[in-house]
């Protein structure tokens, strides 16, 4: 049991900037380290996370354990969600 927050493998990109992020779709983007969301194109993705940048957050404590489907987080914030007004 690998615990912790699933994130398909698919997800978690490497940015043009050198930020490691979780891309929850329509320009949405979180940082792997803070947890802190930001706004960005695709064009700025520089490719998918390697198993070295994943090693490296498993051992600053990020990620508990990963797969070649699965990253499972440890404490992400929640998604912001838009509320009905």
């Amino acid at each position: 049991m690998a615990g912790g927050i699933p994130v398909g493998r698919s997800w978690v990109v490497m940015m043009q900037s050198g930020v490691l992020a979780i891309d929850w779709g329509d320009g949405l983007y979180q940082e792997a380290i803070s947890g802190d969301f930001f706004n960005a194109n695709d064009s700025q993705v520089s490719h998918g996370a390697q198993s070295g940048d994943l090693d490296w957050l498993q051992k600053i404590g990020r990620v508990l354990n990963y797969s070649d489907q699965m990253v499972y987080f440890v404490d992400l914030p929640e998604k912001p969600s838009r509320t009905l007004e």
